[in-house]
Formats: C-alpha cells, structure tokens, sequence
C-alpha cells in the first residue's frame, strides 16, 4: 500500500472565523469544479456553499480551515445533531489532496466530537467522490443505508464512524 504523504509544515489548522467566508467558499467551489457536471444545478449550488451560508454554518457548529502560506486550502463543518456530529463541507484544494490535509481536518472534528460527548461521526457523500469516500474509509468510517438519498436529484449516500 502507498504511504500518504505528510501534510507540509507550512500547513496550520484553526477554527475558522467569518473573515474567512469568502475563501471558504471559494476553497469549496474550486474542490468541486471538476464534479459540477455530475450534480444537478441545485445540488452543485448546495455543495459549493455560498459566503452567507458559510456564515450560517459558523452559527451553527464549528468550521475549520486549513492554511498554507497564509492562504485557506481546506476546510470542513461540522454541527452536533441528536444521531452524532454531522460533518459537512469537507474540501482541500486540488493542490493540497494527498499531503493529509484531509485527515487533519478530520481529525479536528474527531476531537471536537469526543470534547462534546458524541459517540458516532456522520456525513453523506456522493458515489463519484471516490478520493474523498477512501479517504473517510481509511478515516474508519464505513457505509450504511440511512438517508439521504439524494440531494436535488443527485445520489447520495451515509458514510459513519462510531468513536
């Protein structure tokens, strides 16, 4: 098996702040630009987040970035919900995959989950996103038939890790 490169040391992880919504939303629609034809319009719209919802989700629950060089290349959401924390927003920049931004943003709401007592991690993925489902795979998470299903008529489905 391949080892995974390290994150560079240039990488810092922090709780984003609303200052950071626009590079956010930029992080998420540069993350999926290459899926959009895959989506339907609405769902594509949904995923990409824009600026205000970032800042709804910053009410909502905590979001993370990560920086390289000052600049946002990753990022992921999370609120707690009655099932576990429901993990959502989950982007690194095609520059950054494959040097473990994505495990340390996992990590980061892992920890999160743990400080506040939830016991399980959820998220819903689409079955075109195969770097990002091995990446949770090889996070622990595994799939299950909860919903959704869809989202504006794109497939989805639930992937968990129980903590």
């Amino acid at each position: 098996m391949k080892r995974r490169e390290e994150a560079p040391p240039d990488v810092r992880i922090r709780r984003a702040i609303a200052d950071d919504a626009v590079s956010i939303a930029s992080v998420l629609y540069e993350s999926f630009l290459e899926y959009e034809s895959s989506y339907t319009p609405e769902a594509f719209a949904a995923t990409v987040s824009s600026p205000g919802q970032i800042l709804e989700r910053l009410s909502e629950g905590p979001v993370w970035v990560a920086l390289t060089d000052g600049k946002v290349i990753g990022t992921v959401s999370a609120v707690v919900k009655a099932e576990g924390l429901y993990i959502r927003g989950m982007a690194v920049k095609p520059s950054g995959r494959g040097s473990g931004i994505g495990e340390r943003l996992l990590k980061c709401a892992e920890d999160f989950a743990i400080e506040n007592g939830c016991t399980r991690l959820f998220l819903s993925t689409t079955p075109f996103l195969a770097r990002a489902i091995r990446l949770y795979e090889q996070s622990g998470f595994s799939r299950n038939n909860e919903g959704p299903h869809e989202l504006w008529g794109t497939p989805l489905f639930t992937m968990v890790k129980d903590l």
